[in-house]
């Protein structure tokens, strides 16, 4: 399975997926901390791909969704974007609305 399927087959398989720095227990950054929290605070099961353990997928995953940073957050397998994007969206209440349609659909 090449990098791009991978990603392509966590994307399919988590509703929501968190691509970190770390651990949701652990975070190695500040933002991947942040975006934990976020995630935390709203109440939802979410997945997570540590890339620091997968420098292939780390690089793939920048050029897949034409973002250079991390964390980087998929809902429903769309690009939701990073710590402060999450942050607006959050403070707004548009992230937990996503999360929730994300979880219905699970369901």
């Amino acid at each position: 399975m090449t990098v791009q399927e991978r990603i392509e087959q966590q994307l399919k398989d988590h509703p929501v997926i968190l691509y970190m720095k770390g651990t949701p227990d652990f975070p190695q950054c500040g933002f991947s901390g942040r975006a934990v929290e976020i995630l935390n605070a709203c109440g939802v099961e979410y997945a997570y791909v540590n890339i620091l353990e997968d420098p292939e997928l780390r690089e793939a995953l920048k050029q897949y969704a034409n973002w250079p940073t991390y964390p980087q957050l998929y809902i429903r397998g769309q690009l939701v974007g990073g710590c402060d994007i999450m942050m607006q969206l959050y403070q707004s209440g548009e992230l937990q609305k996503m999360l929730r349609e994300a979880e219905s659909e699970k369901s």
